[in-house]
């Protein structure tokens, strides 16, 4: 896969059909849209296109609103729409001025100028341009004028999947992480780097390796405990993860703590990569840290049973 920073130095993509959005998360409504525009690569022997904007809309238009978390940094988007098979990714820098583009100059300007559609395929609920003006309608009054083909996702096609970006960000900030995947169709991740923590775990028998994510703007799942795997660039390993302000303790920012089972090695400033596979528990403050300790051993029992069965 091709990822293009900016259209204005695109060329020479071969019957492109094209697709636009944000696609965050890539969840199984967006890969039906996916598996269609390769479908219709394939028969016009073209390549596929995606159109996405970074930053997020949301994150340019309404600058004083930072409640939107999203399901994927752009390096994680653009890993999966490679796996399903995206020849081109546009990264469109969404600023003001773009957002100031009518319907007709982004069909114009961006889709067959620079990109050179020959066929787009939409969502039901598409919008684009200047205050989302734009939408099936008008891709389809511009097409004999600009030379390309529409066609649009129904809108059956869509609704009986059920399943959008907001859906997901609800489910895993209620920590119903079983609905997140299977809206996903796979498990939710958390990448970052281990960093230095108090080694409380180590002087307790569970030794954990302490996650600062730099994107601040990626969705960390509801606090509690998570059956997890956890991934480096070599393999896989089960594990047992706390999200949380850690009460038991008296701590006061909220973590993020695996304990990597049959494992001792040194990875502190490595990255690391976290896949929730089920949610086992709500964090609780204990008595004393003796309470704690044997709340972790049915922990483990729990996890270790839960990851048994995958």
């Amino acid at each position: 896969m091709k990822i293009h920073l900016g259209t204005e130095t695109i060329k020479d993509i071969k019957n492109a059909v094209v697709t636009s959005g944000t696609f965050d998360g890539v969840h199984v409504g967006h890969q039906k849209i996916l598996g269609k525009l390769r479908d219709e690569a394939n028969k016009i022997n073209g390549q596929t296109v995606l159109i996405t904007y970074w930053p997020h809309p949301r994150l340019v238009l309404n600058t004083s609103d930072d409640s939107l978390l999203l399901l994927s940094t752009f390096p994680e988007k653009a890993n999966l729409l490679e796996q399903y098979g995206i020849d081109h990714l546009v990264k469109v820098p969404f600023t003001k001025e773009f957002a100031e583009l009518s319907p007709e100059e982004y069909i114009r300007i961006i889709l067959t100028e620079r990109i050179g559609a020959k066929k787009i395929i939409i969502g039901y609920d598409h919008r684009f341009g200047k205050n989302r003006s734009g939408g099936l309608d008008e891709l389809r009054s511009f097409a004999p004028k600009y030379d390309y083909e529409v066609e649009e996702i129904p809108r059956q096609d869509i609704d009986e999947i059920g399943i959008s970006s907001t859906k997901i960000r609800r489910a895993l900030e209620d920590g119903d992480i079983s609905t997140a995947n299977t809206y996903l169709g796979r498990s939710y991740s958390v990448a970052g780097k281990v960093v230095e923590g108090d080694k409380l775990g180590r002087s307790i028998g569970y030794p954990t390796a302490n996650i600062k994510v730099k994107e601040g703007y990626k969705l960390i799942p509801a606090d509690g405990i998570y059956a997890v795997k956890v991934c480096n660039k070599y393999r896989k390993y089960n594990g047992m993860l706390n999200i949380g302000n850690r009460p038991t303790v008296g701590g006061q920012n909220r973590t993020i703590e695996v304990n990597i089972f049959d494992f001792n090695q040194d990875i502190y400033d490595s990255e690391i990569s976290i896949e929730f596979i089920d949610r086992i528990r709500d964090e609780i403050k204990f008595d004393s840290l003796d309470g704690l300790k044997l709340q972790l051993k049915e922990d483990e029992k729990a996890v270790r049973n839960r990851l048994s069965k995958l």
